[in-house]
């Protein structure tokens, strides 16, 4: 199953398909006892795509006996133990895709020309994913980090190794990573290629970054590189061969501080826009301005979720499974803002008062 969405990944899923391109949304659980629903209401939206496809006239019969085997196929590689609070599966004519997301998802299947993508784009954002990079004077390892996780990412050129024709095992077998170490050019010319591989990687899909290594290393990249300067670092020595427990442990309360700063730097810009009169809150006048282009901050409570229906002019209550019902307008809104440039942080619940869980800051 899939987890990190990358801006590539992103534009390749949001590529035209031939029809039909299925989307099949369904909540999971990550708990008992309510884990024990997930499978059968996997199957039982899994069957009612299949369904749709039977009674699609726009739907060749060769299409849907491909389609159907690629749904099967999805199903297979579909592991309910390691579920989160979402789980996405996109086939189309010769592929498939599984996701597992940290957000809960409406029910749902859609049939289109393209994968249907809004719930993927929202989750990753309220994921606030970061990288984690940690060097060592023989390997340097890339780790994409969520909320309560970090996997190691083969990317960008990494894990990036030391070439054994510059690097003397027995030498530093004596020495250790010492400043010493850190002054030999061979060393510094393994730094400056990895400072140049996170910069290339930064400018592809941009995030936080979190240095970890001996203090020795770190002020060696600081010396030598450029995007290292604006990271946080972390003086833990180690972990460019540890576990990805090892290095979650060491980064998770630099993570959490970091994310008490943005949310008290959130408060701030929304309180400061409300005085200007460039504020907007509330799902209605948010989506308006969304659509316009006008947010150039977003701030979603975690857990709001909220049904509408679009009466032509505003969006008003609705429930679920009413005709015309929008169960994910908030992912739409976060998708929507995203696109136009706006910055969205997702902050705990509580934190926007009487703001309805939704507000922004507008650009003019």
């Amino acid at each position: 199953m899939e987890h990190a969405l990358s801006p590539a990944t992103l534009s390749e899923l949001r590529r035209p398909r031939p029809y039909p391109a299925v989307s099949v949304l369904t909540p999971t659980h990550r708990r008992e006892p309510d884990n024990a629903q997930d499978r059968v209401r996997l199957r039982n939206v899994v069957a009612d795509a299949k369904k749709q496809l039977e009674s699609d006239p726009g739907v060749t019969r060769e299409r849907r006996a491909d389609v159907a085997d690629q749904l099967d196929r999805a199903m297979a590689e579909v592991d309910l133990t390691y579920t989160e609070d979402g789980l996405v599966i996109f086939a189309a004519p010769g592929e498939h895709q599984v996701w597992s997301l940290g957000r809960p998802v409406p029910e749902r299947v859609v049939l289109a020309d393209t994968f249907l993508t809004r719930n993927l784009v929202s989750a990753q954002a309220a994921e606030r994913p970061y990288w984690v990079l940690s060097v060592s004077v023989d390997r340097v390892t890339l780790w994409s980090g969520g909320p309560d996780r970090v996997t190691e990412e083969h990317l960008g050129g990494f894990p990036m190794v030391r070439r054994q024709e510059n690097f003397d095992a027995e030498r530093r077998e004596q020495i250790g990573d010492t400043p010493s170490t850190f002054r030999d050019e061979d060393t510094r010319h393994f730094l400056r290629e990895a400072d140049t591989a996170m910069n290339r990687l930064l400018r592809l899909a941009a995030r936080p970054l979190y240095i970890t290594g001996e203090q020795a290393a770190l002020s060696a990249l600081d010396e030598l590189g450029t995007v290292t300067r604006a990271a946080v670092h972390v003086p833990h020595g180690g972990l460019s061969h540890g576990t990805p427990d090892s290095v979650w442990q060491a980064v998770r309360p630099m993570v959490a501080a970091e994310a008490r700063r943005s949310v008290d730097t959130v408060s701030r810009a929304l309180e400061s826009a409300l005085g200007r009169k460039e504020f907007a809150a509330g799902v209605d006048e948010v989506w308006q301005n969304a659509r316009e282009g006008r947010v150039r901050l977003l701030a979603v409570e975690e857990n709001y979720r909220v049904t509408v229906r679009d009466d032509g002019d505003h969006l008003i209550p609705a429930l679920s499974g009413d005709l015309d019902a929008r169960e994910d307008i908030v992912d739409e809104i976060v998708e929507q803002c995203l696109e136009t440039g706006a910055d969205v942080r997702f902050v705990p619940d509580g934190t926007l008062g009487n703001e309805a869980g939704i507000a922004g800051v507008l650009r003019y």
